[in-house]
């Protein structure tokens, strides 16, 4: 009987990964060592590995079914994903607002567009930025499966996009309390953060169409942790020193141009 189930707590050792669970599979087979071949120890060495059996079972069970693929076109989310850029990127435009009162001469009219002039900058940075997100996600991310956890990173992706506008608005008109400036950058943080995880993710599973080189892979996940570190110095030079630094962010697709024709021409 103790030959039989240290035979099966190796078994079941071997087929699991968590380390919580070999250590409890191992803390038992030392007990079973320890106790010797008494009828009791035996039932409640039994008892153990049925209690070990059913959770593994159902830890088992639950990752299968998280992980496996779901019946969902690919080209669906990829017009959810365009649909929204589009979107995001309108709705930049609609927040340069009009004036409340009527606008009664040229003069008036000249100060009315001078002080539109940070908003205008911001929403045009903003606008190259998303733009950037989009040819990333197209040029990057070509899917031929999906499944659920991969479903929501790339929600998570959109809900960061669909920030933009509001982090934009108080970046233009409240760019004065540093809070403005760090929601704006936590924004642009995350939305590279959850894109490098999107991505590693769909390598991982073998969900993209192409499985990418070595070099290329080296090449995305550098470019992007060059534009997260590039936002947060961005940020605080704008704060600290002149909010004219917000437009160094117009520098980004610069940046992943140079970065694309210099990978090219290396391969």
């Amino acid at each position: 009987m103790r030959r039989e189930t240290l035979e099966q707590l190796e078994l079941f050792r071997q087929s699991v990964d968590d380390e919580k669970t070999i250590e409890k599979i191992d803390n038992l087979s030392n007990s079973i060592l320890d106790d010797g071949d008494t009828h009791r120890s035996a039932r409640r060495d039994a008892k153990k590995l049925k209690r070990i059996n059913r959770r593994l079972s159902f830890y088992k069970r639950f990752k299968m079914a998280l992980q496996s693929d779901i019946d969902i076109d690919p080209g669906r989310i990829m017009g959810l994903t365009d649909g929204i850029f589009g979107m995001v990127m309108t709705l930049l435009v609609f927040g340069i607002a009009l004036p409340e009162l009527q606008i009664a001469s040229y003069s008036d009219y000249i100060s009315f567009i001078s002080s539109l002039a940070p908003t205008i900058g911001v929403t045009i940075v903003s606008f190259v930025l998303i733009g950037s997100f989009w040819i990333y996600h197209h040029e990057f991310i070509k899917l031929k499966t999906l499944n659920i956890p991969y479903l929501w990173i790339n929600i998570l992706f959109l809900i960061c996009i669909s920030f933009m506008p509001f982090t934009t608005s108080l970046i233009g008109n409240y760019s004065h309390f540093f809070l403005s400036e760090a929601l704006f950058g936590l924004d642009i943080f995350l939305t590279c953060a959850l894109f490098l995880l999107m991505y590693y993710y769909a390598y991982s599973r073998n969900f993209l169409e192409r499985m990418p080189s070595h070099d290329e892979r080296h090449y995305f996940y550098h470019t992007f942790f060059i534009i997260m570190g590039f936002a947060i110095i961005v940020n605080l030079l704008d704060f600290n020193v002149s909010s004219n630094f917000i437009y160094l962010f117009l520098l980004v697709p610069v940046i992943s141009t140079v970065r694309d024709i210099t990978f090219r021409m290396k391969s």
